[in-house]
């Protein structure tokens, strides 16, 4: 009996195979016609059920009560908040105007500003500065304050304050500046100012670069296009508004394809500190390479032609091209031996940093300091100018040893370094560790910037 079921099945299966290859259309249609009818079917089945438009309707009503929202309404309608924003004061700015653009309207406190003896010169009478203002929702004056640098690590600040009985007072504080890091780098194209410009960093941040690789690199005459610096540094801030600068805590230099690094380090138990690599060798010299911030060499160290007796001299000097009034530094810690007026040189001074070795600053505007003066290395000793036989404002500068002219970049280089010694090395490579991690955050700092 299976058997003849199996056979009865397998002539089945043979057919509907046949049917399928002579006949493709009718199979199709029957298909379709078959799927057809059982859809119809379904949607028979599916439109039996009742009308909803049929049921019935059942109405249901509840009361509702209200939440108590008058207590707080009432406690919005209590509340008082505070409006604060900052600006800088203008030259011709009245108690009225500064106010306003503050978002202040208060007669009051306008003519306080005006006739108070501490509030009127050091905000009306003291353009450039920021004050900063809490005001309340209704544009009164609850309190007023301007920041300035003192002396030290300090910062004074004025305070002009709203009292309970709504008259005014004023006082000034002093309080320490708190240092932050900020980070930066840059490529050079056409000159260091250039490249630090474009990447935000002020030119006292330059200067200290300057000075920390002068040793090295001969930012003068040295500088190439493609060279590369990275850059951290402390701003000293009051109530997180800059003060003024702090100094720069490590550096990365990157001259004709060879890479320099310093960081600054300060040994326990010792009155100064100073840059070093971060193999701890002292990057400190007794002299700075140069008397004058980076600025523009006009005649170096070689013979040349004398722009005045028109002849051909060895020039046993380096003239730095700058305006008049552009200030002049010691290159070493000495003892003026001269400061006046020379002949040729007009004004000019003269330091004797001992064993044998004297400087000569010439053609100077204006000098500050006097003979028998003891000056610090970086000490401010005149400012660039044109007396004398010169031809334009420039600084003439003399490094002599033993009476003999030298080049002064080569004597700085062979100037004494001071030693970092074995009991703060350990110390010394657990900074050197933290500076090179921010170094590399510096360093694609202007990349970012470029990016975005």
């Amino acid at each position: 009996m299976k058997k003849t079921w199996l056979k009865a099945g397998q002539q089945i299966v043979l057919r509907a195979a046949h049917a399928l290859e002579h006949h493709p259309r009718q199979v199709t249609a029957a298909v379709a016609a078959f799927l057809l009818c059982g859809g119809g079917g379904a949607f028979a089945v599916a439109s039996l059920g009742p009308d909803a438009s049929a049921l019935p309707v059942r109405e249901v009503l509840e009361i509702v009560q209200p939440l108590p929202l008058q207590a707080q309404a009432d406690a919005l309608d209590a509340h008082r908040f505070s409006l604060f924003t900052a600006e800088a004061v203008r030259p011709t700015d009245s108690a009225e105007s500064l106010l306003a653009r503050l978002g202040v309207n208060d007669p009051v406190a306008a003519a306080f500003l005006r006739q108070d003896p501490l509030a009127r010169p050091l905000v009306l009478g003291a353009p450039g500065r920021t004050v900063s203002v809490e005001a309340s929702d209704v544009r009164n004056l609850l309190r007023l304050s301007v920041r300035w640098a003192a002396d030290g690590n300090n910062f004074k600040r004025l305070v002009v304050e709203r009292q309970a009985s709504g008259q005014f007072t004023s006082r000034i504080e002093t309080a320490p500046l708190v240092a932050s890091l900020r980070v930066g780098s840059g490529t050079v194209r056409t000159s260091l100012f250039q490249a630090v410009d474009e990447a935000g960093i002020p030119d006292a941040v330059t200067s200290q670069i300057a000075d920390i690789f002068s040793g090295e690199i001969d930012f003068h005459r040295g500088l190439r296009v493609g060279d590369r610096f990275a850059v951290v540094y402390e701003t000293l801030e009051a109530d997180g508004e800059p003060m003024r600068l702090g100094r720069v805590v490590s550096a990365q230099f990157t001259n004709a394809g060879r890479k320099l690094e310093a960081m600054w380090f300060q040994e326990p138990g010792q009155q100064r500190g100073g840059y070093f690599d971060f193999a701890g060798k002292s990057l400190e010299r007794s002299f700075l390479a140069s008397p004058m911030e980076v600025t523009r060499i006009t005649s170096g160290f070689s013979m040349r032609m004398h722009p005045i007796l028109n002849t051909w001299r060895a020039h046993k000097g380096v003239d730095y091209g700058a305006p008049t009034g552009a200030p002049v530094r010691t290159i070493g810690e000495g003892r003026v031996d001269f400061a006046g007026t020379m002949s040729g040189y007009g004004n000019l001074v003269q330091i004797d940093h001992g064993k044998g070795d004297t400087t000569v600053y010439a053609h100077l505007s204006r000098v500050d300091v006097r003979p028998g003066q003891v000056v610090e290395r970086g000490q401010r000793i005149g400012a660039v100018g044109s007396t004398g036989w010169a031809t334009g404002p420039h600084l003439h500068f003399e490094f002599r040893q033993n009476g003999e002219q030298k080049d002064p970049l080569e004597m700085a280089r062979q100037s004494v370094a001071p030693v970092l010694s074995a009991n703060a090395k350990a110390q010394f490579d657990r900074s050197a560790e933290s500076l090179r991690t921010q170094l590399a955050v510096a360093s694609t700092s202007n990349m970012v910037a470029s990016a975005r």
